[in-house]
């Protein structure tokens, strides 16, 4: 209606029309802002449990599982090789028995750096050097009174001195058994703290496993370790085992362990075959163990002859010059070794106290010393020139007498001249003198 009128046709005035107005604005104000706050608090609520439902779901969710290998016994899948069956009866009651560990160790451990020098850490002090009074070999404690060695080391003795870890013992030869050329030493003078050596079985020797090879190379180069793999492993016709190896044995190594990576013992350093490279054989460690308990192999021929007559090798007359031309080396090596050091002793003292030496036609200035009136001695204010040849003449005359009886040993075995020249001049120790 418009506002110039105060009365409409119908009686309705205009007055009424503004109460009605200010009656009705607060009524509409007041639902709408209930609704706003209705739509407010639903919204929260709905937000609400939207979150509770996301951690809910969260919570229950599994944790993921840790990979697993598939089994080797699936199809596609490969299964390692077993170890192989153990060709030997186990040895008897009592004594000692073989070990082998639970599990073989990973891979990873294997070629961590410094294993092999830990292994070789640990073996050092349980190998000694053997000293026969005439030859010279290894061998290695598997208690503190007893040491494994080769027969033919101590062959002939009763008694011999051993020294491991700078500590010298002595020992009496208490077992021997030549069909597998092993003995065992009983050592007096034990000491309850000696290192030993854990044994194995050669069983679980497998073609191209590393194993390593210590003992005194030469009879007086101590702590020589050599490094190889199993080439194989052989049973000769007396049915002795045989770990073939191109871990390098010299003279002297005979009678050390043969190692694998753990340090276990599973063979004993034994032979080489010089006609070969890379040919080295250990006998099992297992004959080690029956011999120890008391049961010695028996058998017709040694380990050699064995392996030779397996191999239609050479006759025993062939056997015993190849024998006899290691031990002649043998001598020749520790003779090598001791003329070296003569030589810096010639050497730094023959200017002050030589006056005049002949020529020996040998490899060493001091075989002059072998010659008669071969070397004249210079008078000297400042040095006891006399007292230090009377030393130089003593060690020459204990390696000519060494060289003389070797020669005359390795003859009556058959080794021909030229042998021996070739081993002399190999070791540089050549001379015309020599018987």
């Amino acid at each position: 209606m418009p506002s110039r009128f105060e009365e409409c046709r119908c009686g309705f005035k205009m007055t009424e029309l503004s109460a009605f107005a200010a009656e009705e604005t607060p009524s509409s104000h007041s639902r709408s802002g209930l609704a706003a706050s209705l739509l407010i608090i639903l919204g929260a609520a709905i937000g609400l449990g939207i979150a509770v439902y996301i951690v809910q779901s969260q919570k229950e969710q599994p944790a993921p599982r840790p990979q697993t290998p598939p089994d080797a016994t699936q199809p596609g899948q490969t299964q390692s090789a077993p170890l192989g069956d153990n060709t030997f009866a186990p040895p008897v009651g009592g004594g000692i028995t073989a070990t082998r560990p639970a599990a073989l160790p990973s891979s990873s451990a294997l070629s961590s750096p410094g294993a092999i020098e830990d292994v070789v850490s640990a073996a050092l002090p349980a190998v000694a050097s053997i000293d026969t009074g005439t030859g010279r070999g290894s061998g290695f404690f598997i208690r503190p009174n007893l040491v494994v060695t080769n027969y033919h080391v101590v062959e002939g003795q009763n008694s011999v001195t051993l020294q491991a870890g700078g500590v010298k013992y002595t020992a009496r030869v208490a077992s021997t058994s030549e069909a597998v050329d092993l003995a065992l030493l009983e050592v007096y003078n034990a000491n309850p703290q000696q290192p030993t050596l854990r044994l194995g079985t050669a069983a679980s020797a497998r073609p191209g496993e590393e194993v390593l090879a210590i003992g005194y190379a030469l009879g007086s180069l101590s702590n020589t370790v050599t490094r190889g793999i199993v080439s194989a492993v052989r049973q000769t016709t007396a049915n002795v085992t045989l770990i073939q190896t191109d871990a390098a044995i010299n003279p002297g190594n005979s009678g050390g362990p043969l190692l694998d990576r753990s340090g276990t013992v599973i063979g004993v350093n034994s032979m080489r075959n010089n006609r070969g490279e890379g040919l080295g054989f250990a006998i099992a460690i297992d004959h080690a163990i029956a011999l120890v308990n008391g049961k010695p192999p028996v058998a017709l021929t040694t380990p050699l002859a064995g392996l030779r007559q397996m191999n239609g090798g050479p006759s025993a007359s062939d056997e015993a010059r190849e024998k006899g031309a290691d031990d002649y080396e043998e001598v020749v090596a520790w003779a090598e070794q001791t003329g070296n050091k003569m030589d810096a002793n010639w050497q730094r003292n023959a200017k002050l106290c030589v006056s005049q030496s002949v020529s020996a036609g040998g490899d060493r200035a001091w075989f002059a010393l072998y010659a008669a009136n071969g070397v004249k001695v210079a008078v000297s204010n400042l040095y006891d020139c006399f007292g230090w040849m009377d030393g130089m003449k003593a060690d020459a005359s204990e390696i000519k007498a060494e060289m003389d009886k070797a020669a005359e040993i390795a003859r009556r075995q058959g080794v021909y001249p030229g042998t021996l020249r070739e081993i002399r001049q190999k070791h540089h120790m050549d001379w015309s003198g020599w018987n």
